[in-house]
């Protein structure tokens, strides 16, 4: 039976081994409580004189630990499983040395747990310089003195974090590696404005929440130039969902301005006049007003297209929510524009075929919709906590679309205000991977 040391996103841990009944743990800090769970199990091998592979997990990565009696620990490797537990030996020669640490003590009786002081660690002997390769001449002349600027490897966090703080050097994990690699992805800026349409024809699919966190990982993963945009003059409600600038100004106030905005004596700042700046997921919204009636606020192709000119200018990213009429000429107009497409959809069948009717219609309107089709990324959110047809789903888009991403079921979704700070650690992983889905594709 495999032993395990948790840190839970809220911070708490539990530790189970050899199948016995899981311990559970709270410290001052997720520091704390990681060296309780490692404490926890030193005294476990000590208690029973036989070493104890666990596997050390937190809400992003999860790392392999031997904890042998004596209190040292050393990681082992991530795909190999872990060795059935024998009497305490001597290691043998392995990559990393293992690292002597205190045992935390055992929780108090309302679960806290004090923190242990990590024993004091053998400076590292001096490693034996071996000769290196003699260059020729021409080598020597390409070889630059300044190191290359781009991060070889992501920085440690979670366990490896932890780990390394106590001198116990271990790799990124799989899942660590993975995470950076995602966000490396969606940090870069293309040479150009990119748009991407969040499309479905059914209501309730999810289409501005989708547009509102891949607008805020986008930002703030990459900085400013997102531009979240309301595209549906039918009670959009973008602008419900998200922050309020210091005035109530929609799409119409920006129309009469953009010619003005258009010339070359025109700032960026002019635009906090008429968007809704994010102040904690650093994008900017452009509203319609779900309180007028679409013939109120229609706007014409013409304006759609000055609109447009308007972001592709001041934004390096625009993501258009959009409404539910695939043949309204703003609709088709916002599909001319698109770079990319994402389709949204919950795990409800009726939104799943509503997404894929829009796909095959897409795929027979025209060459650049059918492209868009093509490399489509396609999000399903699970519905509630109860469904479990996100796989299923999902496996039914695979030979649609470009991507599929599954989002877990998370009750911050259902909130007022879309976060990204507010999902859980699961839902801004799932976010995470589909913004890079979505950046593969710019």
């Amino acid at each position: 039976m495999q032993n395990t040391a948790t840190v839970r996103p809220d911070g708490t841990g539990v530790v189970t081994i050899d199948g016995q009944e899981p311990t559970r743990i709270t410290g001052h800090s997720v520091e704390d409580t990681r060296r309780a769970l490692l404490g926890h199990v030193i005294e476990h091998a000590r208690r029973t004189g036989q070493h104890v592979d666990v596997l050390a997990r937190d809400p992003e990565a999860e790392h392999r630990l031997r904890v042998h009696p004596d209190g040292r620990v050393q990681p082992l490797p991530a795909q190999v499983p872990p060795a059935p537990a024998t009497p305490v030996p001597q290691p043998t020669t392995t990559a990393t040395p293992p690292v002597q640490i205190q045992p935390a003590p055992q929780p108090t009786p309302n679960g806290t747990a004090s923190v242990p002081t990590p024993a004091p660690r053998r400076e590292a002997s001096p490693m034996t310089q071996t000769e290196q390769p003699i260059q020729t001449r021409r080598e020597a002349r390409e070889r630059s003195f300044l190191a290359d600027a781009r991060m070889s490897a992501p920085p440690p966090t979670g366990w490896q974090a932890f780990l390394a703080r106590l001198g116990i050097k271990s790799g990124p994990s799989p899942e660590e590696i993975s995470k950076w690699e995602d966000e490396r992805a969606i940090s870069q800026h293309w040479p150009g404005p990119r748009t991407i349409a969040v499309l479905n024809g059914k209501g309730g699919a999810g289409k501005t929440p989708a547009t509102a966190l891949l607008s805020a990982m986008f930002a703030r993963a990459g900085g400013s130039g997102v531009l979240a945009w309301d595209n549906n003059v039918t009670r959009g409600t973008l602008g419900w969902r998200t922050e309020s600038g210091p005035h109530e100004a929609t799409v119409l106030d920006l129309i009469p301005r953009t010619d003005e905005l258009l010339t070359p004596g025109a700032r960026a700042a002019d635009l906090a006049a008429v968007v809704h700046h994010q102040t904690i997921d650093k994008y900017d919204v452009l509203r319609s007003n779900p309180l007028l009636l679409s013939t109120e606020q229609k706007l014409t192709p013409d304006q759609l297209d000055a609109v447009h000119a308007v972001a592709a200018k001041y934004y390096r990213l625009i993501f258009m929510d959009s409404g539910n009429d695939e043949g309204d000429a703003l609709w088709l107009r916002m599909i001319d524009h698109a770079d990319q497409i994402v389709v949204a959809t919950t795990t409800r069948p009726d939104h799943a075929e509503a997404g894929r009717l829009l796909l095959n219609a897409l795929a027979e309107r025209d060459e650049h919709s059918a492209r868009l089709a093509d490399q489509a990324v396609v999000l399903v959110s699970q519905a509630d906590r109860e469904e479990a047809q996100a796989a299923s789903i999902a496996q039914g888009f695979d030979a649609l679309a470009r991507a599929v991403v599954t989002v877990p079921y998370d009750p911050a979704m259902r909130q007022q205000w879309l976060r990204v700070d507010n999902l859980a650690a699961t839902t801004q992983r799932a976010y995470l991977r589909a913004a890079a889905a979505v950046a593969a594709g710019l």
